[in-house]
């Protein structure tokens, strides 16, 4: 293929060309691609997949379950405990025990793991499956909706009005297609679309190639065709993905932090490991081998198993109350989520928009003036709106109807300039029988601007500025009612195009007046959110009366509402202030709306998006967490990371409390087990410089934190209390770090406690003496094996017993109880590990069977364990205000 080495390249030459070369160099018949070529193509350039899901297969998820930091540490163990156990010691003392269980725990916690993953995994292809973006293309001689995923380099396309283009395409035929590139440029220009060849430069521009539609880029109005020359990684869009991406890496951020934080209690613990089993026990091998099995110690192990567990429960819950959940990170922006931004159109009001009044600039019922705008909306072929919607209802009425249908007959399209948000208004250029007619749609200010005269009943006059003052008279009494008012103007022309320069000079002839009642539902959900301590901001693009007049009735604070004008007006200080203490702006586009959702995230404000407009689109991109409605636009679905499936504000209040559920069991998991695992290794750090011996093997400790995190599991079906989802919680380990210092000694002096009792009570009495006095090897490995074994069943206790405990804020079992698998999994893992102590296998890893004697010791400091760490946690959250 010509030129084809780069993509670049490959772009800019079919740009410019005829379209007849990109035809004949790609093969391509009147009749589209037959499946064979489309195969073949898409072997040759690739699948048009950019997030990521290409790579998600089964072998994907089988390496990322088997590969990864844990595994490999296991695996190290395992080699080097083969080196310490089978090669550097005589044959009578060999251990070949360790090696394999090691392998064993490596192969049963990398199955674990891909168990849950497929389970995530079918959870997620369930939602994603429940919404399909779709292109019409042609194939084998027919125009057909196939998924967009299917595209491929050839593909012959069309393209409509509120559509997201969906591979780098070269256009062939265009009417009126006008695209906005926003997204993936930052540009808030709506751009011009042609099919003709066009004459680039290396320094060009995305802007500059006519010709050629980005993937992406969101269609505004019109319609076109054209041939797809870029797939997935290979399109523009797919290098600005990266981009977009990393607006939304709070949950990236969150858990590199946490990391962070485990990273520097590692760094600290495990070289005072290694060096005082060296020092002390003079075996450096084993020593290294210790110190690595502490690595794994002080890691929650399953923490990507249980964070995929939790996100995965969470978004199948949510999928059951009428929300999809496309991006499953975002489950953390919903739990975090403090600040909601909506649009105020169908979200606090009504989708259904009535056309209340069509009246001359006096005020009075004007047919002329219905039948003008009439024609305006049936013509536009920009994204279709609610208002559009509501002026075409009237060709459906008696009299009215026969009267715009020979309207519509006798004054054919020419051509037009859609709607877009810097102008305000849509124009339209009609036949008529002497001049063409243009008629404008739009905004008051914006219209009115561009009117050099008005008209009342048939009568022109040039305007003067007392008219301003009568459109006020007639307009503001209308929008402090709640309504929507858009003018109507028209203008005599002779040519049959447009250009933005001859929407001036234009007779404003009268207006129009929607009405848009708040939805019933609204005030009750917005208190609701109120209660879950997110906060509101009302972001629209309608007038300040109306969004005051609606937002006043809801009960949204409006003593301030910022325009978009205004908003301009102010330094960048005062704008930070005045944004993060203003509840409601109006009169914004949708380049302002994105700056207002950016400049709240600079306040530290996690902040969600809820819109269904393309102009939504550029802020719904910014928020942490872009919410939209199945009914929606293509575009701005493909923008959002949550799809409800009901417009309505309730839905999303359900949608939260679900996130924060899994949030909580996520957090519960990591700071639980995270300063469980610390107490645990200040215990060996301890233990390891006073005794002669270890005080737990390395196959151990690694076993004992396998079967924990096992159980762990079942953190995601756990209740969680009521106030623990009454706030957004945070996603950081900022306070990890001071809960594992804060809880994890407490396990600590309780270790110590039982390491005393074992070493200078217990065993000496079953052995026959103390440690240093035993002569006889069978004593001293019998005193080593009742120590490790005593530590184990404390450790193993309190470590599953804390999960209750720390669990809830609440008094465990009385104030809060934990769910049935909760309790049914802790209290069979405790007799499993027990009992375990007992078997041959517990024999195999270094353990033995305790009396019953031991028993009551345990159960005794257990009981004492749980209750100074009740006392304890009070201190805590009497202290900190929290406990996750």
């Amino acid at each position: 293929m010509k030129h084809g080495g780069s993509i670049h390249k490959r772009v800019m030459y079919y740009a410019q060309q005829e379209k007849e070369v990109l035809y004949c160099d790609l093969n391509i018949k009147d009749t589209g691609y037959t499946e064979r070529q489309a195969e073949k193509s898409r072997e040759k350039y690739g699948s048009n997949l950019i997030s990521g899901r290409a790579s998600d297969t089964i072998f994907y998820r089988l390496r990322r379950a088997f590969i990864n930091p844990f595994t490999t540490v296991l695996l190290a163990l395992a080699v080097v405990s083969f080196i310490t156990d089978m090669l550097q010691v005589e044959s009578f003392s060999r251990n070949v025990t360790a090696s394999p269980i090691i392998f064993c725990m490596l192969v049963v916690s990398g199955m674990i793991r891909f168990i849950q993953e497929m389970k995530s995994k079918k959870v997620a292809d369930h939602l994603v499956s429940l919404l399909h973006s779709t292109v019409t293309v042609l194939r084998e001689g027919k125009w057909t909706e196939l998924s967009s995923s299917e595209l491929t380099v050839g593909d012959q396309v069309r393209i409509f009005a509120g559509d997201r283009i969906p591979a780098d395409i070269r256009l062939t035929k265009t009417a009126d297609l006008f695209l906005s590139q926003s997204v993936i440029t930052g540009e808030s220009a709506v751009l011009e679309k042609t099919s003709g060849k066009i004459s680039i430069q290396d320094s060009c521009t995305y802007s500059d190639y006519k010709n050629i539609a980005w993937m992406g880029s969101a269609v505004m109005g019109g319609s076109g065709e054209g041939i797809v020359l870029a797939v997935g990684p290979d399109t523009v869009y797919g290098g600005f993905s990266g981009m977009i991406s990393q607006r939304k890496n709070k949950f990236d951020q969150g858990a590199a932090s946490i990391a962070r934080v485990l990273l520097r209690f590692m760094g600290v613990l495990i070289p005072i490991v290694f060096v005082a089993c060296g020092l002390t026990k003079g075996n450096w091998a084993a020593a290294f081998l210790f110190a690595l099995s502490v690595a794994v110690g002080l890691t929650p192990e399953m923490l990507p198993m249980v964070i995929n567990a939790c996100l995965a429960k969470g978004s199948a819950s949510m999928g059951k109350k009428q929300t999809v959940v496309k991006n499953i990170n975002a489950m953390q922006g919903f739990g975090s989520m403090d600040v909601l931004c909506v649009d105020k159109t169908g979200t606090l009001t009504g989708d259904i928009i009535l056309l209340e009044y069509y009246m001359d600039i006096l005020g009075n019922e004007s047919e002329r003036v219905l039948e003008l705008s009439y024609l305006n909306s049936l013509y536009h072929t920009g994204v279709r709106n609610h208002l559009d919607t509501a002026v075409l209802k009237y060709r459906e009425m008696p009299g009215l109807g026969e009267q715009l249908g020979r309207a519509a007959e006798q004054k054919a399209k020419l051509d037009e300039i859609p709607f877009d948000y810097e102008r305000k208004i849509a124009s339209i250029l009609v036949g008529g029988e002497e001049n063409n007619l243009l008629i404008v749609k739009g905004s008051i200010e914006e219209v009115c601007r561009r009117c050099r005269y008005v008209e009342y009943k048939g009568e022109k006059r040039e305007k003067k500025p007392e008219n301003s003052s009568d459109v006020h008279a007639v307009v503001d009494e209308i929008l402090e009612d709640g309504m929507k008012v858009l003018a109507v103007a028209y203008k005599p022309v002779k040519k049959n195009n447009l250009t933005k320069e001859d929407e001036t000079d234009l007779i404003l002839i009268g207006y129009l007046a929607f009405f848009d009642a708040p939805k019933k539902t609204a005030a009750d959900a917005i208190g609701k959110l109120k209660a879950l301590q997110v906060g509101i901001r009302v972001l629209t693009g309608d007038q300040k009366s109306v969004a005051a007049s609606v937002c006043h009735r809801l009960g949204i604070d409006t003593s301030q509402i910022l325009t978009g004008a205004e908003l301009d007006a102010m330094s960048e200080e005062k704008q930070i202030m005045q944004i993060e203490n203003t509840m409601v702006f109006a009169e914004l586009s949708p380049k302002q709306k994105a700056e207002i959702v950016e400049t709240l995230q600079a306040n530290g404000h996690t902040v969600g998006y809820l819109g269904d407009g393309m102009n939504d689109l550029p802020a719904m991109v910014e928020s942490d967490v872009g919410i939209s409605v199945d009914t929606a636009a293509e575009a701005v679905k493909e923008g959002a990371d949550v799809i409800l499936l009901k417009k309505d504000l309730n839905v999303l209040e359900e949608g939260i409390l679900e996130g924060r559920k899994a949030f909580s069991n996520m957090t519960k998991y990591i700071r639980i087990t995270a300063s469980s695992n610390f107490g645990n290794i200040f215990s060996i750090v301890i233990a390891s410089v006073v005794l002669p011996f270890l005080p737990i093997t390395s196959v151990q400790l690694l076993l004992l934190n396998l079967l924990y995190d096992t159980l762990c599991l079942v953190l995601p079906w756990d209740h969680v209390d009521q106030d623990a989802c009454s706030r957004p919680l945070e996603w950081s380990g900022r306070t990890l770090g001071r809960f594992m210092k804060f809880f994890g000694p407490v396990s600590s002096f309780f270790d110590v406690i039982t390491f005393l009792f074992l070493y200078f009570i217990f065993c000496p009495a079953l052995c026959g003496g103390e440690f240093a006095q035993l002569t006889e090897t069978a004593a001293q490995t019998q005193f080593i094996m009742l120590f490790q074994t005593g530590w184990f069943l404390e450790s193993m206790w309190t470590q599953v017993l804390i999960l209750h405990l720390l669990r809830t804020r609440r008094i465990p079992m009385l104030q809060s109880r934990p769910s049935g698998p909760v309790m049914f999994v802790t209290t069979v893992g405790i007799l499993f590990f027990t009992v375990l102590t007992f078997t041959p296998l517990g024999k195999i890893i270094g353990m033995m069977a305790m009396p019953v004697s031991y028993f009551g010791f345990l159960v005794g400091v257990v009981i004492l364990y749980l209750f100074v760490v009740t006392v304890a946690k009070g201190i805590y959250v009497r202290k900190y205000k929290e406990l996750f």
